[in-house]
């Protein structure tokens, strides 16, 4: 089986690779038979279509797999860019490897990778987290189980969910840096750049059109705590009944700083009292 990437907009991003792939194909394993149906003529490919999708994947992928260890070759594509990504490809490819199928994999077009090239924030770490739910709650909830992972966010969402979704993503994660990119590849591509804030007021009652992808910006670094704050804080241990020297261990462990020198701190609030 293939899992052949098609184009996310622009028709001259399809790869020599995934025509000659389609072309050769006994089946297409597809989506939407209409979607793909239309890339096929738009190729000059004319190859008998299977529906695989969320809603009948249960149902045809053992048939898909019979195919298979029939000696058919299978490729399979989702509406558009690379599949398996938020698709249920997953699980068909899970049969194949439980069964022995090959499987190979042809690069290509992916909307989330194309957003994080042009968001022009840090992209050495990075967490495709798919599409938030729906209802308000349960995507708070989401969020907050992704507000302190220390890499850029990746998302796709509905237009129509833009506005709330980035309202929520201030709300939970804080006024970071973000981008919302729309239509990528397409006539009409937009990356609009901002903070959270400023994007969550722009949507918020003009949706956009077309597919968008949401990159959000890693947590920033937390602030170096303030001297105020170490003595805050030693004096809350001392007051716990900790000697001076295990408190400043205690407080220099927490925060980094040098053992000296909290030790040092700690001395000039207790003067080397019974504490000592």
């Amino acid at each position: 089986m293939y899992l052949v990437a098609t184009p996310i907009g622009n028709m001259g991003d399809i790869t020599f690779r995934a025509v000659e792939t389609l072309r050769a194909a006994d089946w297409v394993a597809c989506e939407d038979t209409r979607v793909t149906g239309k890339l096929m003529t738009r190729l000059g490919l004319d190859r008998p279509l299977i529906p695989y999708h969320e809603h009948n994947a249960e149902k045809a992928r053992p048939e898909l797999i019979a195919k298979l260890k029939q000696g058919a070759v299978i490729a399979l594509v989702s509406d558009a860019g690379t599949p398996l990504v938020s698709d249920p490809g997953y699980r068909l490819v899970r049969a194949c490897v439980a069964e022995n199928v090959a499987v190979t994999a042809l690069p290509g077009a992916s909307a989330a990778l194309t957003a994080l090239q042009l968001s022009a924030l840090p992209n050495d770490r990075f967490l495709f987290a798919g599409f938030l739910p729906n209802k308000a709650a349960a995507r708070r909830t989401a969020l907050r189980e992704l507000a302190a992972i220390p890499a850029t966010l990746v998302f796709y969402e509905s237009p129509n969910r833009l506005g709330e979704s980035l309202a929520d993503m201030v709300a939970v994660l804080g006024d970071r840096d973000a981008v919302v990119a729309r239509e990528l590849t397409k006539l009409h591509e937009e990356v609009a750049r901002g903070d959270l804030f400023a994007l969550a007021g722009r949507y918020a009652d003009n949706p956009p059109k077309g597919e968008v992808v949401v990159v959000v910006s890693p947590p920033g670094a937390a602030a170096a705590p303030s001297e105020a704050d170490l003595e805050t804080r030693l004096r809350q241990v001392v007051d716990q009944g900790a000697r001076i020297k295990d408190a400043a261990a205690l407080v220099a462990a927490e925060t980094g700083f040098p053992r000296r020198d909290v030790y040092a701190l700690a001395l000039k609030l207790f003067r080397m009292g019974d504490n000592g």
